[in-house]
C-alpha cells in the first residue's frame, strides 16, 4: 500500500516535536548482574548499552503525556482537532489509552484513538494523521508512539530483556501544501499475517481468553523468533526504502538522513548496506536507549534534531518494521523546529 497528499492537496506537515524516556537507567553490567550475559555479549549482538525504563506504577500514558506535553510546546499552539496514540502497551484493554492521554493533555473532547502496529507504529500512525488531515477531517493531530515495552518481557529472558526499553515521541502534524519542508511524502504500508507468530504476546487476547483455562505464566511474556525476523526486517524494511524513495521521485544517493526503526545494530547496518547509505548519514540512538518499539523513531528524530545531527533542509528517509509482521517508509524534508 502506497498514498500520499489527498484530493484536495492537503498535506500533513511536521509543525512540533518532542520525545521523553523515563529516568530508570538501566546499563548492560546492571543486566549481567542478574542474567547469564555480560557487557561485550550484549554490545556485539544489539549494539545497546543502556536503555531506560519505567518504574512501577509507571504507565504507557505517563510516558505519551510527557511526550506530547513537549511536542505541543514545541508547535507553540496547544490546539489539536485529534489525538492518535501508536502503542502496544497500552494502559488497559480497554478503553484505548488515547483518550486518556487527551484529557490529562487538556485537549478537551478532541477525537482520540489507538494505533496497533507495534514497532511499525509510528509510521503507520503518521499514515492515519496524515489522511486525516488530507481528508479535511482535521487541521492539526498530535500523533504520539509510546510503549512501556519492558513491561511485556520476561525479565529472565536475556533474548529479549537486553534489547527492549521505554519511551515516547510525539510530532505535532498540521494541514499544509505537499512542497513545503516537513510535509509527510508518499508513504509506504504493508503486512502479512501468516507470519505473525514471529512477533507475538500468546496470552491476553480474545483467543486465549475464550480458550478457558488460565493463561500459562510465560505466554504472557513478548516472544520474538529472532533469525527468522531478522531476515524479514531486513528485507521489508530495504524493500519499502527503496519503494518510498521512488516514490518521491528521489535516488537514494538523495538521502541526506536515514532513520530506521532501532532494532538493534545487525538489523541497521545490513539495511543500509543494502541501501549503499554511508555512516554518516545514518541516524541512530540505540546505543543509549536501546529498542522503545513504536517510540524509537520519534525519539531518534527529536535527539537527533536537538543535537545537530538532523537540520532544516535534510531530506530524511524514514522506515521501520514490527510485529504483525508489520513495515513502513515514507520521506520528507526535515522542517525548521526545535524539540523542546
Amino acid at each position: 500500500m502506497s498514498g500520499g497528499t489527498g484530493a484536495t492537496g492537503r498535506a500533513a506537515v511536521i509543525d512540533g516535536i518532542g520525545a521523553y524516556v523515563p529516568p530508570g537507567l538501566v546499563t548492560n553490567d546492571d543486566l549481567a548482574q542478574r542474567l547469564d550475559t555480560s557487557d561485550a555479549w550484549i554490545r556485539s549482538r544489539t549494539g545497546i548499552a543502556e536503555r531506560y525504563v519505567v518504574s512501577p506504577g509507571t504507565a504507557t500514558s505517563d510516558l505519551a503525556v510527557e511526550a506530547g506535553l513537549r511536542a505541543l510546546k514545541s508547535a507553540g499552539d496547544d490546539r489539536v482537532d485529534a489525538v492518535v496514540l501508536a502503542t502496544t502497551t497500552p494502559d488497559q484493554p480497554c478503553p484505548g489509552t488515547a483518550p486518556q492521554v487527551a484529557a490529562r493533555l487538556g485537549l478537551g473532547q478532541v477525537a482520540a484513538f489507538d494505533v496497533a502496529a507495534v514497532c511499525s507504529g509510528f509510521l503507520y500512525g503518521l499514515a492515519t494523521a496524515s489522511g486525516l488531515i488530507a481528508a479535511g477531517v482535521a487541521g492539526r493531530v498530535l500523533l504520539i508512539a509510546a510503549d512501556a515495552f519492558t513491561t511485556l518481557i520476561n525479565p529472565a529472558d536475556r533474548t529479549t530483556a537486553v534489547i527492549f526499553a521505554d519511551g515516547a515521541g510525539a510530532v505535532v502534524l498540521r494541514a499544509g501544501t505537499p512542497d513545503e519542508p516537513g510535509a509527510i511524502g508518499p508513504q509506504v504500508l504493508g503486512s502479512d499475517g501468516e507470519l505473525s507468530h514471529l512477533i507475538t504476546v500468546p496470552a491476553g487476547g480474545s483467543r486465549q481468553r475464550s480458550t478457558g483455562p488460565p493463561a500459562d505464566p510465560d505466554d504472557q511474556y513478548f516472544r520474538m523468533l529472532g533469525r527468522d525476523t531478522y531476515r524479514h526486517a531486513v528485507e521489508r524494511m530495504t524493500a519499502a526504502s527503496r519503494q518510498a524513495a521512488e516514490l518521491a521521485g528521489w535516488q537514494l544517493d538523495d538521502v541526506d538522513r536515514f532513520a530506521a526503526h532501532q532494532a538493534n545494530a545487525r538489523i541497521l547496518d545490513s539495511v543500509a548496506e543494502r541501501l549503499a547509505v554511508p555512516a554518516e548519514r545514518q541516524l541512530t540512538n540505540i546505543e543509549r536507549v536501546g529498542n522503545t518499539g513504536a517510540a524509537s523513531i520519534p525519539l531518534l528524530l527529536s535527539q537527533a534534531t536537538a543535537d545537530g545531527r538532523l537540520r532544516a533542509g535534510h531530506r530524511v528517509l524514514l522506515t521501520a518494521f514490527g510485529g504483525g509482521l508489520s513495515w513502513g517508509a515514507t520521506t520528507l524534508v526535515w522542517p525548521e523546529v526545535q524539540p523542546v
